[in-house]
């Protein structure tokens, strides 16, 4: 039987692999020599790079503080809300820009070509909707959102807008996007 370990270095390498190169920038060889183990070993702990790509998405997604959105007992709804966009603002920015998110790399990258990877990513894209859809709710029903918006809406347009704004962020590399994301969605969109 397979040590876990080894399992768990393989999923530590894809991470970052994945994060820095995108899904068709690295292949299992760059993903094991990168973990420190022999390319069989990947084979004895995943089927495929699909198959690994949906546990680093998985891994992704638990990163991201989306709980944090729907935790009643943290700060105001409307302030839950940005401090989660800022905290993913602030991990981009601290990697000068470069990596993006996993989901919006992956949904360029492999999603008309990956049946399993786009199932992958509707799960993740609707499960961080959802969270921002609560917040969003929640922060109209204690009147800190005043728009009479749909709050289905409202959620899942600021998940494709935050994922547009990382778009301009690799290409400016200067903060301007993320800025104009801010501006209009919590000084304008979300009042």
């Amino acid at each position: 039987m397979a040590r876990a370990s080894l399992r768990e270095q393989i999923v530590d390498a894809a991470y970052e692999q994945f994060h820095q190169h995108g899904y068709h920038g690295c292949g299992v060889k760059l993903i094991t020599d990168s973990a420190g183990v022999p390319k069989g070993s990947f084979y004895n702990h995943f089927e495929s790079k699909e198959a690994l790509a949906l546990v680093v998405m998985e891994r992704y997604g638990d990163t991201r503080r989306v709980p944090d959105l729907v935790n009643r007992d943290a700060a105001e709804p409307l302030a839950r809300l940005r401090a989660h966009f800022e905290f993913l603002a602030s991990d981009i920015e601290k990697h000068g820009y470069r990596r993006g998110c996993v989901f919006g790399n992956f949904a360029n990258e492999a999603a008309d070509h990956s049946p399993v990877i786009r199932a992958g990513l509707v799960a993740a894209f609707d499960s961080w909707s959802e969270a921002v859809v609560s917040a969003i709710r929640e922060a109209q029903a204690d009147g800190s959102i005043t728009s009479t918006q749909d709050p289905e809406v409202l959620g899942r347009f600021l998940v494709n807008a935050w994922e547009g704004a990382i778009v301009g962020e690799r290409a400016a590399k200067d903060g301007s996007s993320f800025a104009a994301f801010f501006a209009v969605a919590f000084d304008t969109l979300l009042r």
